[in-house]
């Protein structure tokens, strides 16, 4: 009778509940003493919903006994209802369990593992709240001598961190626990990737950084906490931290690959902060050499995490200097080494995707509709995401079918990732598994997949290497990534000169006038006014508004130079980078250079884009970067009517300025040589006439200009992606 009443299951499978009680009763009228029965009787009655009568039945059996008896008639329910609750639990009862598990809960609110269990019910039912770890007590029992399974908290932590939550009173929890963990590299293991998605899927560096700090205070396993512990330090602009976590994983490193990447972390780390030039110079040959050993001797296999990493180490050649034949051959070595790797990892799904497109094989490259399928990380408020938007908006609908993969999808409140989302014919809200992404790619039929990310993003190269789509393509977020499995690369007449093709894997695609045209920006109330900034009304303002990343020591003399010529100048200097380092580097020059230090003002950051481009309007010259321009802050600061002074290189990332510039119709303020760019400088400076042409100019390009023509920019690249696929047909006809 008890196994019947703890099944409540009858012959052919349906709850007898009824059966049991009865048969219950008759037990217990023969046996009155037998206190098991009542245990039984009263999880009958509760399995039927009747909670009061189970309580009753319960009490009843314990009326007349002595406070030993009780206590231990107490400990025998409260293993018959935890016997239920994990039968419950295994046939995905979870409502049912956790009921029984809030009735063990009075009986014995001390029970710790119970108020776990509850709590990981409480998961499964879509219903935990952290405060359930204040109201069970949970914490005051880890504090205090509550007992708990090692395996068993495990467990619950690697499922609780499954679905995080960005609340601190979980890490609190996670605090907690660790005296009762005797696995401590486990918990490691559990803790790095939940920092990570806090940090990157929910933005969340506030509390990333105290997770892996916490990790670390385990002493099992650092090299990978500082590994991922460096750059999110960097990005929540902890310079000193960041720089530092970054040389203590290059003296942890033992491995190449672990080296290469550690000595990439650390030249971030300086380039982020800016100001730290000669420190970067010695950080970057340290890695060039490092490349080139790994170049040479590539090792036969590299783990899947450091497999990604290397698709990333070459970020910041281009920084330095404008040698894109030899940035390029490091970028495209490297890529290789990595895109093998990962070919050998995934040849099944490789071959899977192969076999699904040529089923599908089109008899011409005639198609009702093309599925184009754009892959970015920064559908947000993002530069790429700001420049990207024009596209998605005048894309033909009638001839295009619109995808749209969101990388590590943002878990927050952000508007402009939400218009990308509603833009979108099919919005993939996709996480972190590069596997997943392809697959859903591949089983989306996608005919273009065109790549938003290149380097910036090492899953979106893995999805990339995997060629989930039959025509891929890189466009506008940063440089052509080396990918032997992207097919072309778009650019335009000018922001790569015509013999970039002798350096580039991927085809170069150039759209006949821009490779990237706008419609303009939101701008806000500036913020800024010369007064209060201390700087009089008729002084000439010149304006430099990029990161630490793109502060090259020699454009910076050859400012210092145009400020020394112009009487009555300023210079103001605003990005994101250690603001103290960034002042000590511009002190140093302007002391080299006999520039006065007052002419400088180092501005803040504001809470928003709409604001930083109102503010712009304070300048009356802006001073392009090299040899990396702008992008985003160029477009913004020609959409403001601002002339700029930009020198040419080589490269795309010297290029950029020189292509919107053209694109806007202005000649004046491009320079080829750091002679021209002075000369720029100092003639715009001077001459206020020739700057109120410039701005006109400007003003009037807006209504005729391909740089401004959204619309026209979207047709040309909807050309291109017909021709693509065209010519993707006859390869296999």
């Amino acid at each position: 009778m008890v196994e019947l009443a703890t099944t409540g299951k009858s012959g052919t499978g349906a709850k007898n509940y009824d059966l049991a009680t009865s048969l219950y009763d008759q037990a217990i009228a023969a046996y009155p003493e037998e206190r098991s029965l009542y245990w039984g009787m009263g999880l009958a009655l509760l399995l039927q919903g009747q909670e009061a009568e189970a309580q009753t039945t319960w009490m009843l059996a314990m009326a007349d006994g002595e406070a030993d008896e009780i206590e231990r008639w107490t400990i025998d329910l409260i293993q018959v209802l935890k016997s239920e609750a994990e039968r419950q639990a295994a046939l995905e009862e979870w409502t049912v369990a956790w009921a029984i598990r809030q009735y063990i809960r009075e009986l014995d609110p001390s029970d710790l593992e119970n108020l776990l269990q509850s709590i990981l019910l409480s998961i499964k039912l879509g219903s935990f709240s952290s405060e359930d770890f204040a109201n069970l007590g949970v914490m005051e029992l880890l504090q205090g001598k509550g007992v708990v399974d090692s395996a068993f908290l495990l467990q619950m932590l690697e499922q609780l961190l499954e679905t995080i939550l960005p609340d601190p009173l979980i890490f609190k929890f996670i605090e907690a626990c660790i005296p009762h963990i005797d696995d401590r590299r486990e918990l490691t293991y559990l803790i790095v990737p939940t920092a990570t998605k806090l940090s990157f899927t929910y933005c969340r560096d506030d509390l990333a950084i105290p997770l892996l700090e916490m990790s670390l205070q385990l002493g099992t396993h650092d090299l990978p906490v500082l590994t991922e512990l460096a750059p999110i330090y960097q990005n929540a602009r902890q310079y000193d931290k960041g720089i530092e976590a970054a040389k203590r994983c290059i003296i942890l490193s033992n491995t190449l690959p672990d080296q290469v990447y550690s000595s990439h972390s650390l030249v971030r780390g300086l380039m982020n902060a800016g100001g730290y030039w000669q420190e970067a110079i010695s950080a970057l040959q340290t890695h060039e050499a490092l490349l080139e050993k790994l170049i040479e001797t590539p090792p036969v296999t590299i783990s899947s995490v450091l497999t990604l990493r290397l698709l990333v180490v070459n970020y910041f050649f281009s920084y330095f200097r404008d040698e894109p034949q030899r940035n390029r051959w490091l970028q495209n070595q490297v890529v290789e080494i990595a895109r093998t790797q990962m070919q050998l990892r995934y040849q099944e799904q490789i071959d899977r995707y192969q076999q699904r497109q040529i089923a599908s094989h089109p008899q011409s490259a005639t198609k009702s509709k093309l599925k184009i399928g754009y892959i970015c990380h920064c559908f947000y408020s993002h530069s790429v995401g700001w420049l990207a938007r024009w596209l998605m908006k005048y894309h033909d609908r009638d001839r295009f079918e619109l995808y749209l993969y969101f990388v590590n999808y943002k878990l927050m409140n952000d508007s402009l990732q939400a218009q990308y989302v509603e833009v979108a014919d099919y919005a993939r809200l996709m996480e972190t598994s590069s596997v997943e992404i392809a697959e859903q790619i591949s089983q989306d039929g996608i005919d273009l997949l065109i790549d938003l990310d290149s380097i910036t993003l090492d899953i979106t190269c893995e999805v990339i290497a995997l060629k989930p789509a039959p025509v891929q393509v890189t466009w506008l977020g940063w440089d052509a990534s080396g990918m032997s499995t992207i097919d072309y690369y778009i650019a335009d007449p000018y922001v790569l000169p015509e013999s970039a093709q002798n350096y580039y894997v991927e085809k170069i695609w150039r759209l006949p006038q821009t490779y990237i045209a706008v419609e303009g920006f939101e701008v806000g109330v500036p913020t800024l006014r010369r007064d209060e900034l201390e700087i009089p009304a008729e002084a000439v303002v010149y304006l430099s508004a990029q990161r630490g990343y793109k502060r090259h020591r020699d454009t910076a003399k050859l400012q210092m130079q145009i400020l020394r010529q112009v009487p009555n100048s300023y210079f103001l200097i605003k990005g994101l980078a250690d603001q103290k380092a960034v002042q000590t580097f511009f002190q140093e020059l302007a002391d080299e250079e006999g520039v006065e230090f007052d002419r400088f003002r180092f501005l803040p950051n504001v809470p928003s884009e709409a604001i930083h481009r109102a503010n712009l309007a304070i300048a009356d010259i802006v001073l392009d970067t090299f040899p990396y321009n702008g992008a985003t802050t160029t477009l913004e600061a020609l959409w403001m009517e601002i002339p700029l002074v930009t020198r040419v290189g080589e490269q795309f990332a010297a290029r950029n300025s020189y292509t919107m510039l053209k694109n806007a119709g202005i000649s004046e303020g491009i320079a080829w040589t750091d002679a021209e760019y002075v000369e720029w400088g100092i003639r715009l400076g001077k001459d206020s006439a020739l700057r109120q042409q410039v701005s006109w100019k400007l003003k009037r390009s807006k209504q005729t200009a391909p740089l401004w023509n959204a619309k026209q920019f979207t047709r040309e690249m909807e050309r291109a992606y017909e021709q693509m696929w065209a010519t993707y047909i006859d390869s296999l006809n």
